[in-house]
């Protein structure tokens, strides 16, 4: 039951939000028209509004919870794909209360999200046709629509369309009606129901134009057939379509009644997981007629949608709460996934175990622990004294040691990104504290001290911050940066006791207990303690923050040897627009003496540096970073000049970034492919390898994947590139003119067709093995080797590169959702990655700075999935990658000088 003050919650908070909504608008508006000249005045005012609404949800959940839901929501649009957010369905009679609706929309909008909303109007309509003397006609629940009824159905859309695009408008918040051309429909059965449609196609272009202006769209359920007949759809139906084409992450329905509710106790439900309770629930006799077809509807729903998509049902006045709490407000309703409990290595399967742990585990990724030494505890330990909780693709996974007659201990808790993303951790979480009443874990506060080279996005850390333990525990020591967590203990000196059956027992590492006694402790300075936190209520000074340094600006030099070829002129051309870093030499003995084309920040001439030049200048500090852009063996030299100068030089060495396949497997230097391999090292770095274009793409086709391996089927990649993948030869020009730079290949070899080449042992090939090989590998003595096949392909037109994986999964339960799905949570947050519904094609990679994937297609044996990924071999296969690298090694911001898309000119 909840307490007086929590349940005053929403009331109050709506006031507050009416209050800085309002106040907001007037305060953007008086500053644009004081300062019509400074955008920078209105941006600070606009982010000033953001910052104001964001604190106001603090009164609802932890600070660290709301901003985990705001990053999470803020992450999952992208400017090709804007409609990520939410579908918001709002029911007739919530259109009474406009006032409240507008508000809780507006409070979205003004944190920068951007909801596709969808209304009825059925009590509208029903009102209108009751007062013309016209009785409300249903058949199976469907409004019979004659033409009088669809006239009037059309005119109490558009009313109400307007007036809730006109609430929002008087709140500051930009909303554009849209009233036709989203759904195209056919007659559902004209002689039975009239004019009702069926929805064929949703196009989605007018909602996202709307977007991409910076306005909600707000739409009604008509839709139009193909020889323009308006028709009348079920506005849950309607809602239901629109998240099929969206995909979006939440799905609201927003009533009068706020959930769905037990048919019984009428208390209301929380959350229910369809995979786990779908069948025992429509078995429940209180589960009849309306809330039947309703579940029914969700589940059909949700079934053709990515795991990370969930129904919410919810009244307009808990909006907020339910999207930025755990807790929630309405119900909430998703796939989620079947739990196991598994007590023996066998029936987890131990090498998918090792790989998990090898994954995601801090203590074995930073040599704290070794994966032999988790395992073989499992393995020496008693029958009957640990559990594993796991989801059936072990996105989340705890192990639990319970030895009888002992406090239960929580060893490992190890999450995915999309495990945490789609609620698995929380249903693990719950699913182990039925089984135990009393609970002691740890957890790291400070950062880990060696950053792994297998820190990539499909880790949850960054998602299941401290504060997700704080507020699941009961109680907590804190010292050093280390936590000891416990719920179920109930007064100090039953912690006194816990603490140290634990101590003599070494289950818990010793540096986690605090220092002497338990009272001592939770009155004194040598770290802090909390006790008996009451469930639900927030704590806000419980989190912590960690703030990363601001990236650098200070402008720095660089040399690019190797300018000749189609790689160092796209190079160029993004230098030349970089904030930061300015070109001082540029060597091609080809060029020599010509001035540099593309390049407008200084005039530059072509030399040709010698072994010696380059030397000289390393030792002298006249370069702060090299980029060798040169043929595979050849640039040994020139980075043995730059390594004998550094010695030399005062002050820090320059960095390295080769572009050459001569480093790609040397120790001492970093691999340079961020999205995979995590920046720590190579902000840290001096050498770096840029990675292959083909292997770019090849790897991160593969590595969401890797959890599925199913040796010794290995994967197979068919990769087809554009002819400047091939390289360049140079003719002399006529006399005294510029030497011609020509393709290696011409279109015109190609006689309009595409030719394989270097059929097996492409470098490539060994390279994504290579690396691929170091995401799987389980421990330091043991390197599982991943293999797979690649076949490249040159085509007759200028860059890019498209690659289709064949991936042999090693279980057959996913679907092409799933594992479309597990990309995107995989590359959540990644501004270089898109994903996307369709095969992608030449257009969607040339010319661009980034990766896409799409096209997902499993097999009908559900054995195989085919993928398509492909980028600009050019771009993020050479030269974005390289600045990439070079931003990150530099300090300055990663994107700095690459046209992100989606970013403000």
């Amino acid at each position: 039951m909840l307490s007086t003050r929590a349940a005053l919650l929403p009331s109050r908070l709506t006031v507050a939000t009416k209050a800085a909504v309002v106040a907001g608008h007037r305060q953007a508006a008086l500053t644009a028209v004081r300062s019509r000249d400074s955008v920078r005045s209105i941006q600070s005012v606009v982010q000033t509004d953001r910052d104001t609404i964001t604190r106001l949800l603090y009164s609802l959940g932890t600070k660290r919870e709301v901003e985990r839901h705001l990053r999470i929501f803020s992450s999952c649009s992208h400017p090709s794909q804007p409609a990520k957010f939410a579908v918001i369905k709002i029911g007739g009679a919530v259109l009474d209360d406009l006032e409240e609706l507008a508000l809780s929309l507006s409070f979205l909008y003004r944190v920068g999200l951007y909801p596709v909303v969808l209304h009825g109007a059925g009590p509208q309509m029903n009102d209108i046709l009751e007062g013309e003397g016209v009785k409300p006609e249903y058949i199976d629940g469907i409004r019979v629509t004659d033409s009088k009824t669809l006239q009037i159905a059309r005119r109490v859309f558009l009313e109400e369309n307007l007036k809730l695009v006109d609430a929002l408008e008087k709140l500051g918040t930009r909303a554009r009606p849209i009233t036709s051309g989203v759904f195209t429909a056919t007659a559902l059965d004209s002689p039975k129901y009239g004019l009702v449609g069926k929805i064929t196609r949703v196009d989605k272009r007018p909602i996202e134009a709307s977007i991409r202006a910076g306005a909600l769209p707000i739409l009604c359920s008509l839709a139009e057939s193909n020889e323009g007949q308006i028709l009348n759809v079920n506005a849950d139906v309607a809602a239901g379509e629109l998240a099929k084409e969206l995909e979006p992450m939440k799905i609201v329905f927003i009533n009068e009644k706020g959930g769905l509710y037990h048919g019984v106790t009428g208390e209301k439900l929380d959350v229910i997981n369809l995979d786990e309770e779908y069948d025992q629930l429509m078995k429940e006799p209180w589960v009849k007629y309306g809330t039947k077809l309703k579940l029914r509807e969700f589940k059909e729903l949700l079934d053709v949608l990515p795991r990370s998509s969930s129904v919410a049902v919810i009244s307009t006045a808990n909006l907020q709460r339910e999207l930025f709490t755990d807790s929630g407000a309405g119900t909430l309703i998703r796939r989620g996934y079947k739990l196991f409990k598994h007590q023996t290595l066998q029936s987890i399967g131990k090498d998918r175990l090792r790989q998990v742990i090898s994954e995601r585990d801090e203590g074995v990724r930073t040599g704290k622990e070794s994966i032999a030494g988790v395992l073989s505890a499992l393995e020496n330990a008693k029958p009957g004294e640990w559990s594993i909780y796991a989801d059936e693709p072990l996105d989340a996974v705890a192990i639990v040691s319970h030895p009888e007659g002992q406090i239960p201990v929580l060893t490992k808790l190890l999450a995915s990104r999309a495990g945490v993303l789609n609620g698995v951790l929380d249903n693990v979480w719950n699913a182990l504290k039925k089984d135990h009443r009393q609970l002691v874990w740890t957890a790291s506060i400070s950062a880990p001290t060696a950053p792994s080279p297998l820190s990539h996005p499909a880790q949850g850390e960054d998602m299941m911050d401290r504060s997700w333990h704080f507020d699941r525990a009961e109680g907590s020591f804190t010292r050093s940066g280390r936590s000891l967590f416990f719920y179920g203990i109930s007064d100090a000196s039953e912690v006194e006791k816990v603490v140290k059956n634990l101590e003599q027992s070494g289950r818990v590492g010793r540096s986690y207990l605090p220092v002497g006694l338990v009272k001592a402790q939770l009155g004194g300075s040598r770290g802090y303690a909390t006790l008996a936190r009451r469930p639900g209520v927030p704590n806000g000074s419980r989190g912590y923050a960690t703030h990363a340094p601001p990236p650098s600006t200070e402008p720095k030099r660089v040399t690019l040897i190797g300018a000749r070829g189609y790689t160092g002129q796209a190079l160029t051309s993004l230098l030349n627009t970089h904030p930061y870093l300015s070109l001082t030499h540029v060597s091609s003995r080809v060029l020599e003496g010509h001035a540099l084309e593309g390049y407008a920040k200084s005039p530059i001439t072509h030399t040709n540096l010698s072994v010696e030049n380059v030397e000289r200048m390393e030792k002298q500090g006249e370069v702060d970073a090299w980029i060798t852009a040169l043929p595979n063996g050849v640039c040994k030299p020139f980075v043995d000049a730059i390594e004998k100068g550094s010695k030399e030089r005062q002050g820090e060495g320059s960095v390295v970034v080769d572009l050459s396949a001569d480093y790609r497997f040397e120790d001492g230097w970093t691999y340079g492919l961020p999205e995979l391999y995590g920046r720590a090292d190579i902000r840290a770095s001096k050498r770096i390898s840029n990675p292959g274009c083909y292997a770019t793409s090849t790897q991160l086709l593969i590595a969401p994947l890797l959890p599925y391996l199913a040796p010794p089927a290995w994967p197979t990649v068919f990769g087809v590139s554009g002819y400047s993948g091939a390289g360049t030869v140079t003719r002399p020009g006529e006399a005294g003119t510029r030497p011609l730079t020509l393709p290696k290949v011409t279109p015109e070899s190609l006689g309009g067709g595409i030719r394989p080449y270097s059929l097996t042992d492409h470098i490539h090939e060994r390279e994504a093995g290579w690396h691929l090989s170091k995401l799987l590998s389980a421990t330091l003595n043991a390197k599982p080797r991943v293999q797979l096949a690649f076949i490249p392909t040159v085509a007759p037109f200028f860059s890019g590169i498209l690659s289709t994986l064949s991936f042999p999964l090693s279980t057959s339960t996913l679907s092409a959702s799933d594992i479309a799905s597990l990309y995107a949570s995989h590359y959540a947050g990644e501004r270089l990655v898109r994903t996307q519904k369709g095969v992608p094609s030449l257009g969607d990679v040339q010319g661009q700075h980034g990766w896409v994937v799409g096209g997902v297609q499993v097999h009908s044996g559900l054995e195989r999935v085919v993928v398509v990924g492909g980028l600009d071999n050019l771009l993020k296969g050479a030269a974005t990658q390289c600045l990439q690298n070079l931003n990150l090694a530099l300090g300055y911001d990663e994107y700095a000088g690459i046209p992100v898309e989606g970013d403000a000119a």
